[in-house]
């Protein structure tokens, strides 16, 4: 693959990137996806859009302020001063962004990317051993952190909170800044997504990429408008998140409320108090709000996006019945960065994911990696103008073959081109829109006392698609029972991030495994 001259001084990311023959083809099949060799996304996304639609348009809102084009320009561009002349920062340092979703948070990401480094998003919810694994592989210069999450940091990262601190640094520098004119295949971010294995992995997503999802299924499917309002609960540090609310509205012109958190309920209110129009959110999220009887607070929306699990036909049929509007579903992967197959308006179908996104190739392949009969379960297949690039990592062999990305879903494609999910191919559970690494979590019951070892996989769960389930067998003497289901279900909030705990535990002599030892999961699932 020949790649641009670089900007970056520090090569580590470009250094890291898979050899030639283990990347995805890459198409560029609209005119649109044909972008400059030279390109930084935070320029196209912020300064140009400032220039083309007005710098007083109302940009990041929070529920307590909104500031303008012009106000997130401003800050951004003080931010990079404070990267480069206070902080050192050169092109292709990473940067470790950690906070939820707030407008700092979003002026910050900018801000490293107009200063030429890397970002990193992270969760807020992610625990200090986790996050030791994401600076030992990204190996980050700095952190911009929310003043309130400083906790779990790893000791020896240079870190400036935001909130005071980063605030009162801007006030030094100017409200102007010559964006670094990285190339357009510079990686702009890392991010990171649990493998089955348990260990992290880094996707690396080049500038033009961030532009190119905008201009696939943002401008094909969603197709908003300088006066939509965003909204959503997918935390910025999912590219789900990302794209649907940073993104997506910088690139349109809209505006995005930011949310730190809400619950269903309090989304659906808010979403009818601030007249948002555009919704990103997992199908738990929607099914709840129907089954609180909010769903007609949803009426003013007329873009709701569903990702991060399967949506069930009957939700689907639901939504449609209550709000009025088909939900738009799709179906996206970090490493793609978003989603690649979708439906909106009238074609939109329940029961089906959609059809392939304008500038993506789909197809579903046998275990030969042949094209597999319409109708015929198979791996599902995606070709575009992104596709995986882990960082130094073994496993993009396991992801992309013969130019194929391969996802980890079961599909099957039907006559007419949609595409009906049918199953995760691996030990990935979804639940709540949530991607956990059953071996992550097994990783964290294994350190407690009383545990000799331990199973997870997913279960069914008629709210949240799956729940984490660990199967345990304790330590000789430790007597299985409530209380040590509930010890070993607050150690795992302690350890990891809260949304990975085993929401059931059941208790085991032995695990089910084969003559060869390795065990058998499927069992435990049918249990």
């Amino acid at each position: 693959m020949q790649l641009s001259p670089s900007a970056h001084t520090d090569s580590f990311c470009r250094d890291r990137l898979p050899p030639g023959d283990q990347w995805p083809r890459l198409v560029f099949d609209l005119p649109e996806l044909h972008y400059p060799d030279r390109l930084n996304a935070a320029t196209a996304l912020l300064d140009e859009t400032a220039a083309r639609l007005g710098a007083d348009r109302p940009c990041l809102r929070s529920p307590h302020e909104t500031w303008t084009y012009g106000d997130v320009l401003a800050r951004a561009n003080r931010i990079a001063h404070v990267l480069t002349a206070e902080l050192g920062v050169v092109p292709g340092n990473r940067v470790l962004l950690r906070g939820t979703n707030t407008p700092w948070l979003a002026a910050c990401w900018l801000g490293v990317l107009k200063a030429g480094a890397v970002a990193i998003t992270t969760m807020p919810m992610l625990r200090r051993h986790e996050l030791d694994k994401i600076v030992e592989k990204a190996r980050p210069s700095v952190a911009l952190c929310d003043e309130r999450l400083l906790g779990e940091l790893p000791p020896g990262l240079p870190v400036v909170s935001y909130g005071t601190e980063l605030a009162e640094r801007c006030a030094r520098h100017p409200a102007t800044f010559a964006d670094v004119p990285t190339a357009a295949d510079d990686v702009a971010l890392l991010a990171f997504t649990s493998g089955t294995t348990g260990t992290p992995k880094a996707t690396m997503h080049f500038h033009r990429d961030l532009l190119a999802i905008a201009d696939t299924f943002s401008r094909h499917v969603v197709r908003p408008t300088p006066d939509d309002v965003f909204c959503g609960t997918p935390p910025l540090a999912f590219t789900f998140g990302l794209g649907g609310l940073l993104v997506f509205p910088l690139h349109a012109g809209a505006s995005v409320l930011l949310l730190e958190r809400a619950t269903p309920k309090e989304l659906a209110s808010i979403v009818a108090e601030q007249a948002v129009t555009v919704l990103f959110t997992a199908p738990t999220a929607y099914r709840a709000i129907l089954g609180s009887g909010d769903g007609p607070l949803l009426a003013g929306v007329r873009r709701a996006v569903s990702a991060g699990e399967a949506l069930p036909a009957t939700l689907a049929e639901r939504y449609r019945e209550v709000v009025g509007s088909p939900l738009i579903d799709g179906i996206g992967s970090t490493e793609m960065l978003h989603v690649f197959i979708s439906a909106a308006d009238g074609d939109a179908r329940p029961g089906r994911t959609g059809k392939v996104v304008p500038g993506f190739r789909a197809a579903v392949l046998d275990v030969d990696g042949r094209p597999a009969p319409d109708g015929t379960p198979g791996l599902l297949a995606v070709q575009g103008p992104t596709g995986c690039r882990y960082l130094d990592d073994p496993r993009q062999a396991d992801y992309v073959r013969d130019g194929w990305n391969i996802t980890g879903d079961t599909y099957v494609r039907e006559p007419d081109g949609y595409f009906r999910f049918v199953a995760r191919s691996d030990d990935m559970i979804v639940s709540s829109g949530y991607n956990i690494a059953a071996p992550e979590v097994e990783e964290v019951l294994l350190t407690h006392p009383d545990v000799e070892e331990c199973a997870v996989v997913g279960t069914p769960d008629p709210d949240r698609g799956a729940v984490v389930t660990a199967f345990v067998v304790l330590r000789p003497g430790v007597a299985p029972g409530p209380d040590v289901a509930h010890a070993l279900q607050e150690h795992a909030k302690a350890v990891a991030a809260p949304y990975k705990y085993p929401r059931r535990v059941r208790f085991l002599d032995a695990l089910p495994r084969n003559a060869s030892g390795k065990l058998q999961r499927y069992l435990l699932r049918e249990r």
